[in-house]
């Protein structure tokens, strides 16, 4: 079995190609003590001005006089795979610290986002955010609420200092890095190799394309089974992700079209009609309009429902599924969980299915509203080195990727088998690109997401839909 170490490096490498395409797209897309602390003071004295090309000095956070409470947003909740390792790693930092951390954590979905754009609206952001890096951010970037890395490090040379800055990814506001990363996500497609034998399917491999895809999910849905697990009036995100990537290729899929008569806009659509094409075809649940994500993904789990499009983070809700206690790993059914398996998404034309969604969506910003209290500004700046630590990256990475220069070696052995599944299928991806929905964020995203059910049923054309969303997102 391959070692943490190389997976890593392979992801590196995909992950420059993919932010660099993102990067040149051109698009902006939308979607402690005193003032001058003591310990502050002291640190910038002793840490003498690096070389240039060389790494930066240590220069540990100052101490604040006394214990300090940081709230702190993160997206590890829920299903989350990381949301123990988080509780865990806040538990030793409060141990080790004396200070305390205020968790307004959630699950990660539109209202989460909506949520974190308003406190920032108001005064009410937290001191530390792990939140994404793509439009998601760019209000509070471009309202000047969250402090750049370099800034950061001009008083704390060693901020970050573990990590590779090539693969942080930079804002699409100010092309400056603000969030440090933990952990880099990937989309591929969750199987229930329970369903499939069921229907006398073969396991999907790395030449699969969407011809084979159609013709094995009627074979699926022959057998009484929903082919396809997923909630179109709920979550429709990896689906329309996926149709729109599948009508181009990793070139090109960061390209945000003008309008959608021209060329990627035609791909646009062509994406929502190939949806449409499926819905037609009864592969997604008779349910599917109505349905949350959360039923359809207990079909999955249960044994109604073949295959599930998601990313990395859905690992850890099909282990809980797994287990008699959700929040307890020791009653892991491993022959349970052994059935379900992790492949690529069916391609199409010049998209290979190996070619994958991911990257470093991710990271941790600190407030300018931290940063600018006394009391604050070292506690903050020391959390976030301490869960972006070489130690900790490797625990929150687990089956993903990461930004470290010097990434540990891993032993598969510790890892479930799920997990090591899904190791497995990532050593075969033939390239990483980033989340185009990422750019395309807001409201420009209403006619497609929340109207996909017009979509899908032929009550508002594709062309249409499309349109709304492009006009919204030239004009915001």
């Amino acid at each position: 079995m391959m070692k943490k170490r190389m997976m890593a490096a392979m992801l590196a490498g995909a992950m420059v190609l993919s932010m660099t395409a993102c990067g040149n797209s051109g698009n902006t897309g939308n979607t402690g003590s005193s003032d001058n602390a003591a310990g502050s003071t002291a640190t910038k004295e002793e840490a003498p001005a690096a070389d240039a090309g060389q790494d930066a000095p240590a220069a540990e956070p100052a101490a604040s006089a006394g214990p300090v409470e940081l709230v702190v947003t993160t997206t590890f909740a829920g299903e989350d795979t990381n949301a123990q390792n988080y509780k865990d790693a806040v538990k030793d930092w409060e141990a080790k610290t004396g200070n305390s951390i205020v968790d307004t954590s959630a699950t990660a979905d539109e209202t989460f986002k909506a949520r974190v754009a308003t406190d920032f609206e108001t005064g009410s952001e937290p001191d530390v955010l792990f939140f994404f890096n793509g439009a998601d951010s760019n209000s509070f970037i471009e309202a000047g609420k969250v402090v750049p890395i370099d800034e950061i490090r001009a008083e704390y040379p060693d901020y970050a200092s573990n990590m590779n800055d090539d693969l942080i990814p930079a804002s699409l506001v100010d092309g400056k890095r603000y969030a440090v990363p933990a952990n880099g996500i990937w989309e591929a497609m969750f199987v229930n190799m329970e369903v499939l034998e069921a229907a006398g399917v073969a396991k999907p491999g790395a030449d699969y394309t969407m011809d084979q895809f159609k013709a094995d999910c009627e074979k699926i849905k022959a057998a009484g089974y929903a082919p396809i697990a997923a909630a179109l009036g709920n979550i429709p995100h990896y689906w329309w992700e996926f149709a729109i990537f599948n009508n181009q290729s990793p070139a090109t899929h960061l390209e945000i079209p003008e309008n959608a008569g021209d060329e990627i806009g035609q791909t646009w659509v062509a994406g929502m009609n190939d949806i449409k094409e499926l819905y037609e075809l009864g592969y997604f649940p008779e349910n599917t309009l109505s349905a949350t994500d959360d039923e359809t993904f207990a079909m999955f789990t249960e044994g109604k429902a073949a295959f599930l499009l998601d990313g990395s983070w859905k690992v850890g809700g099909i282990v809980g599924a797994c287990q008699s206690d959700p929040n307890d790993p020791a009653t892991l059914d491993v022959e349970k969980l052994d059935k379900f398996d992790v492949t690529y998404v069916p391609g199409k034309g010049d998209r290979k299915a190996t070619d994958l969604i991911g990257g470093l969506t991710s990271g941790y910003f600190i407030t300018r509203k931290a940063w600018d209290d006394p009391e604050k500004r070292a506690a903050a700046v020391d959390f976030v080195q301490h869960m972006t630590s070489d130690e900790l990256v490797p625990k929150f990475a687990q089956h993903g990727a990461s930004a470290l220069k010097n990434a540990p070696d891993v032993d598969p052995a510790q890892f479930n088998i799920l997990q090591v599944k899904a190791m497995d299928m990532m050593a075969g991806a033939t390239s990483l690109t980033g989340v185009m929905q990422d750019i395309f964020s807001g409201d420009c995203r209403v006619s497609t997401f929340d109207g996909m059910p017009e979509i899908v049923t032929g009550r508002v054309a594709a062309e249409d839909a499309v349109a709304e969303g492009l006009e919204i997102y030239h004009n915001q």
